[in-house]
């Protein structure tokens, strides 16, 4: 292998409830509009034909308890919680009845975005990227492992500070998570480091500086982030 001009950063990981060793992200995937009332609150129509994805990158990752600064860019900085996923074994068109073999573990996370540059990018018919796939932008939780925790109609809820915003249940997503890995491995390799967030119920909105977010999973380990001073 050639030698290389400079040495990136190590890929970020994320805790394994009862292992030392972490799980290293190696690539975040996304469900969009993935809870009817979330994607009717953002003026969309639900597709139940199939699930749609953007991915962010590592780097974005962080984790429960951080501060991290209101991003650059916006003003407008959006809370979305949601149940992730991570993959434990290969997975190429996997069957929907197969699907939950492949699942290493579930937890909490935050898709934060910044909402005025989505609503921008999507008026002008532009990619989201800007929005969504940024420093601090995915924060997770520590992950509990399949055997111990199955999906099913777990409260999903987040609060800001203490009050309630969002507050709903897994099965509500339109798509679960045995479809969404069975639809996603038609386009992808999935691989162990491979995470995938499925999506936010309604009740996004947004925060500033000196606000805390605090969510939970019934059964999973609870997510919180502070937003400290712009950038």
């Amino acid at each position: 292998m050639p030698a290389t001009l400079f040495t990136l950063p190590a890929n970020p990981t994320i805790p394994v409830k009862g292992e030392a060793a972490e799980y290293p992200i190696g690539r975040i995937f996304c469900v969009g509009r993935n809870y009817a009332a979330h994607a009717a609150e953002m003026g969309a129509k639900v597709d139940r034909e199939a699930p749609f994805y953007f991915t962010k990158s590592p780097t974005t990752a962080a984790m429960t308890g951080a501060e991290v600064p209101y991003p650059a860019g916006t003003a407008d900085y959006h809370y979305e919680m949601e149940l992730a996923f991570v993959i434990g074994a290969p997975a190429f068109r996997v069957a929907k009845e197969d699907a939950l073999q492949v699942v290493y573990g579930y937890c909490c996370a935050l898709d934060m975005t910044r909402r005025d540059i989505q609503a921008d990018a999507k008026a002008k018919r532009r990619p989201w990227d800007a929005s969504k796939d940024f420093e601090n932008s995915t924060i997770f939780a520590s992950i509990t492992k399949a055997d111990d925790f199955a999906v099913g109609s777990q409260r999903i809820h987040l609060e800001v500070d203490g009050v309630q915003r969002q507050d709903s249940t897994l099965d509500l997503m339109i798509h679960d998570v045995a479809a969404i890995i069975a639809d996603l491995s038609k386009y992808y390799h999935l691989r162990p480091g491979d995470v995938i967030l499925t999506g936010t119920p309604e009740g996004v909105g947004p925060v500033v500086a000196g606000e805390t977010i605090t969510g939970g999973i019934d059964g999973l380990e609870p997510v919180e982030l502070t937003i400290g001073a712009a950038e």
